[in-house]
């Protein structure tokens, strides 16, 4: 038998919390829950940056961001748009050139490799890292009716809903790719359920599933948290009502999507040589701590367990355990090394990334030694460590900094560094223990030229590549601006 097919489905801003097999009662997402329901979910997977381009970048090299130098979304070096007249034009940066992605080994090991739907590591013309499918959105993201599209190397817009198209090119795929002896790897990048989640943003028929909703399952909080910056819509009342509809719909079409291809999978015979992987690229507060957005909630950049935690969904029937829930410790740099491992492939980046292999999970098999007892995380000048019980957060320079007993308070209300009361002995010293093993853990994997605690990273966007091979340009606090869908330039 030939090595299996590989489905990566990855969703945009989807908190591990918004699913109904994670025991949301709200959401419909029966193609989810089945899915799971055939495999193994992991409650406790987490993303390695909790916003979507650096996060990307970590999923496909196994880098962590201070590796690969991508530490905020890529507001610049996504497009060519140079208007000389302005001066506010755009030169496509391919952010990842010379690091190893795992489609490129897998191209190298005869699998056919396609992506259809959101990119967002720059220079969106050009099909990178193995891709012989290539239709994405040039930018990070747009509206759901009407969205750009880069096909054969030129930009159009589809009129029709933007799940959907994403959807159609990935069946497209399939389609091309059926009756072919070589093995495929397709990602299936939903923009999914990005804002904007207005009334005008999604169809009815998904809309209308959530008419009744209580939202019940997102917390309605009436002090927003004090370090809320613009990065999120956000509201009260009705407002809040419309915007929590859009995002549920928005997973709900994903939902529908999924669906259609693994309906597609079993009409062709191919589910039980298919492994399909769902997960998002980083999590999601609509209320959560009084927040709307991800790690870029707030400045400075916030690390709660609803910005870094994702749903993470695999399964193979015949091959991969079906209805197991796993609660190790894992994170997306993980990937690299166990898709690898999987289809015992050469991995010529052994040695150089953090991760390690989970493959065993997939054979049944526990962990055991293999289970990482904590998990690592940044967002700039933020970093995090967190076990099974404790977590730490450190901001480079000045703090604060966070810690937190997650068996005693697992909303991460009571930070045990603040609060007025004097900190116990035996509380600061095993913060200083975990701050130990998180400068050890970065000082081995981190590269000095890139390191994120060097870049002034304010959640705004990245506008140029990191070190010495670019300006080092993160946005600064005073220059909110970004290049639109259709070229423009908007302020924020």
């Amino acid at each position: 038998m030939k090595q299996p097919n590989i489905i990566f489905i990855l969703t945009d801003d989807q908190g591990a919390w918004a699913l109904g097999a994670s025991g949301n009662r709200e959401i419909v997402t029966p193609q989810l829950d089945g899915l799971a329901a055939s495999g193994i979910r992991c409650e406790n997977f987490f993303c390695a940056s909790p916003v979507c381009s650096p996060a990307r970048a970590s999923i496909l090299t196994g880098r962590i961001p201070s590796q690969h130098g991508v530490h905020d979304w890529l507001r610049r070096g996504n497009l060519a748009n140079n208007p000389p007249a302005t001066g506010d034009g755009d030169v496509a940066i391919e952010y990842l050139r010379g690091q190893p992605a795992y489609t490129e080994i897998l191209a190298e090991h005869g699998y056919s490799v396609g992506l259809a739907g959101k990119w967002h590591l720059g220079d969106s013309l050009t099909p990178q890292k193995g891709h012989s499918y290539w239709h994405v959105i040039p930018y990070g993201g747009s509206n759901y009716y009407n969205a750009p599209w880069i096909e054969d190397g030129i930009v159009r817009h589809d009129p029709g809903y933007l799940t959907d198209a994403i959807t159609g090119h990935a069946m497209q795929f399939l389609e091309l790719h059926k009756d072919q002896p070589k093995p495929f790897y397709l990602g299936v990048h939903y923009t999914a359920p990005h804002s904007p989640w207005d009334a005008d943003q999604h169809p009815a028929e998904l809309r209308q599933l959530y008419e009744d909703c209580p939202f019940e399952s997102i917390p309605d909080l009436a002090e927003a948290h004090p370090w809320q910056i613009n990065s999120a819509p956000r509201g009260r009342g009705a407002r809040r009502r419309e915007l929590l509809t859009g995002y549920y719909a928005a997973i709900s079409g994903v939902d529908r999507g999924v669906g259609q291809i693994l309906a597609w999978l079993e009409q062709h015979g191919l589910r039980e040589n298919t492994l399909v992987i769902f997960t998002s690229d980083n999590g999601m507060n609509l209320g959560q701590h009084g927040l709307w957005g991800k790690g870029n909630a707030t400045f400075p950049q916030n690390m709660y367990d609803s910005s870094v935690k994702v749903p993470f969904l695999i399964s193979q029937p015949g091959t991969v355990p079906a209805g197991v829930v796993n609660s190790d410790l894992l994170s997306h740099y993980d990937l690299f090394p166990t898709l690898l491992d999987a289809l015992a492939l050469p991995n010529p980046e052994a040695g150089r990334l953090p991760g390690r292999s989970f493959a065993p999970m997939l054979r049944g098999l526990a962990l055991g030694e293999r289970s990482p007892l904590v998990v690592y995380d940044e967002y700039g000048p933020v970093r995090m460590i967190r076990g099974q019980r404790w977590k730490y957060v450190h901001r480079y320079p000045y703090g604060p900094h966070e810690f937190y007993d997650l068996r005693d308070d697992p909303g991460e209300a009571h930070n045990l560094l603040a609060g007025g009361a004097p900190i116990s002995e035996s509380i600061a010293n095993l913060a200083s223990e975990f701050k130990a093993q998180l400068d050890d853990w970065f000082t081995r994997y981190a590269d000095p030229r890139l390191d994120g605690i060097r870049e002034g990273v304010y959640g705004k966007g990245q506008l140029d590549l990191t070190g010495p091979g670019g300006q080092g340009r993160p946005a600064h606090a005073t220059d909110w601006w970004y290049i639109d869908a259709d070229g423009n330039r908007r302020e924020t």
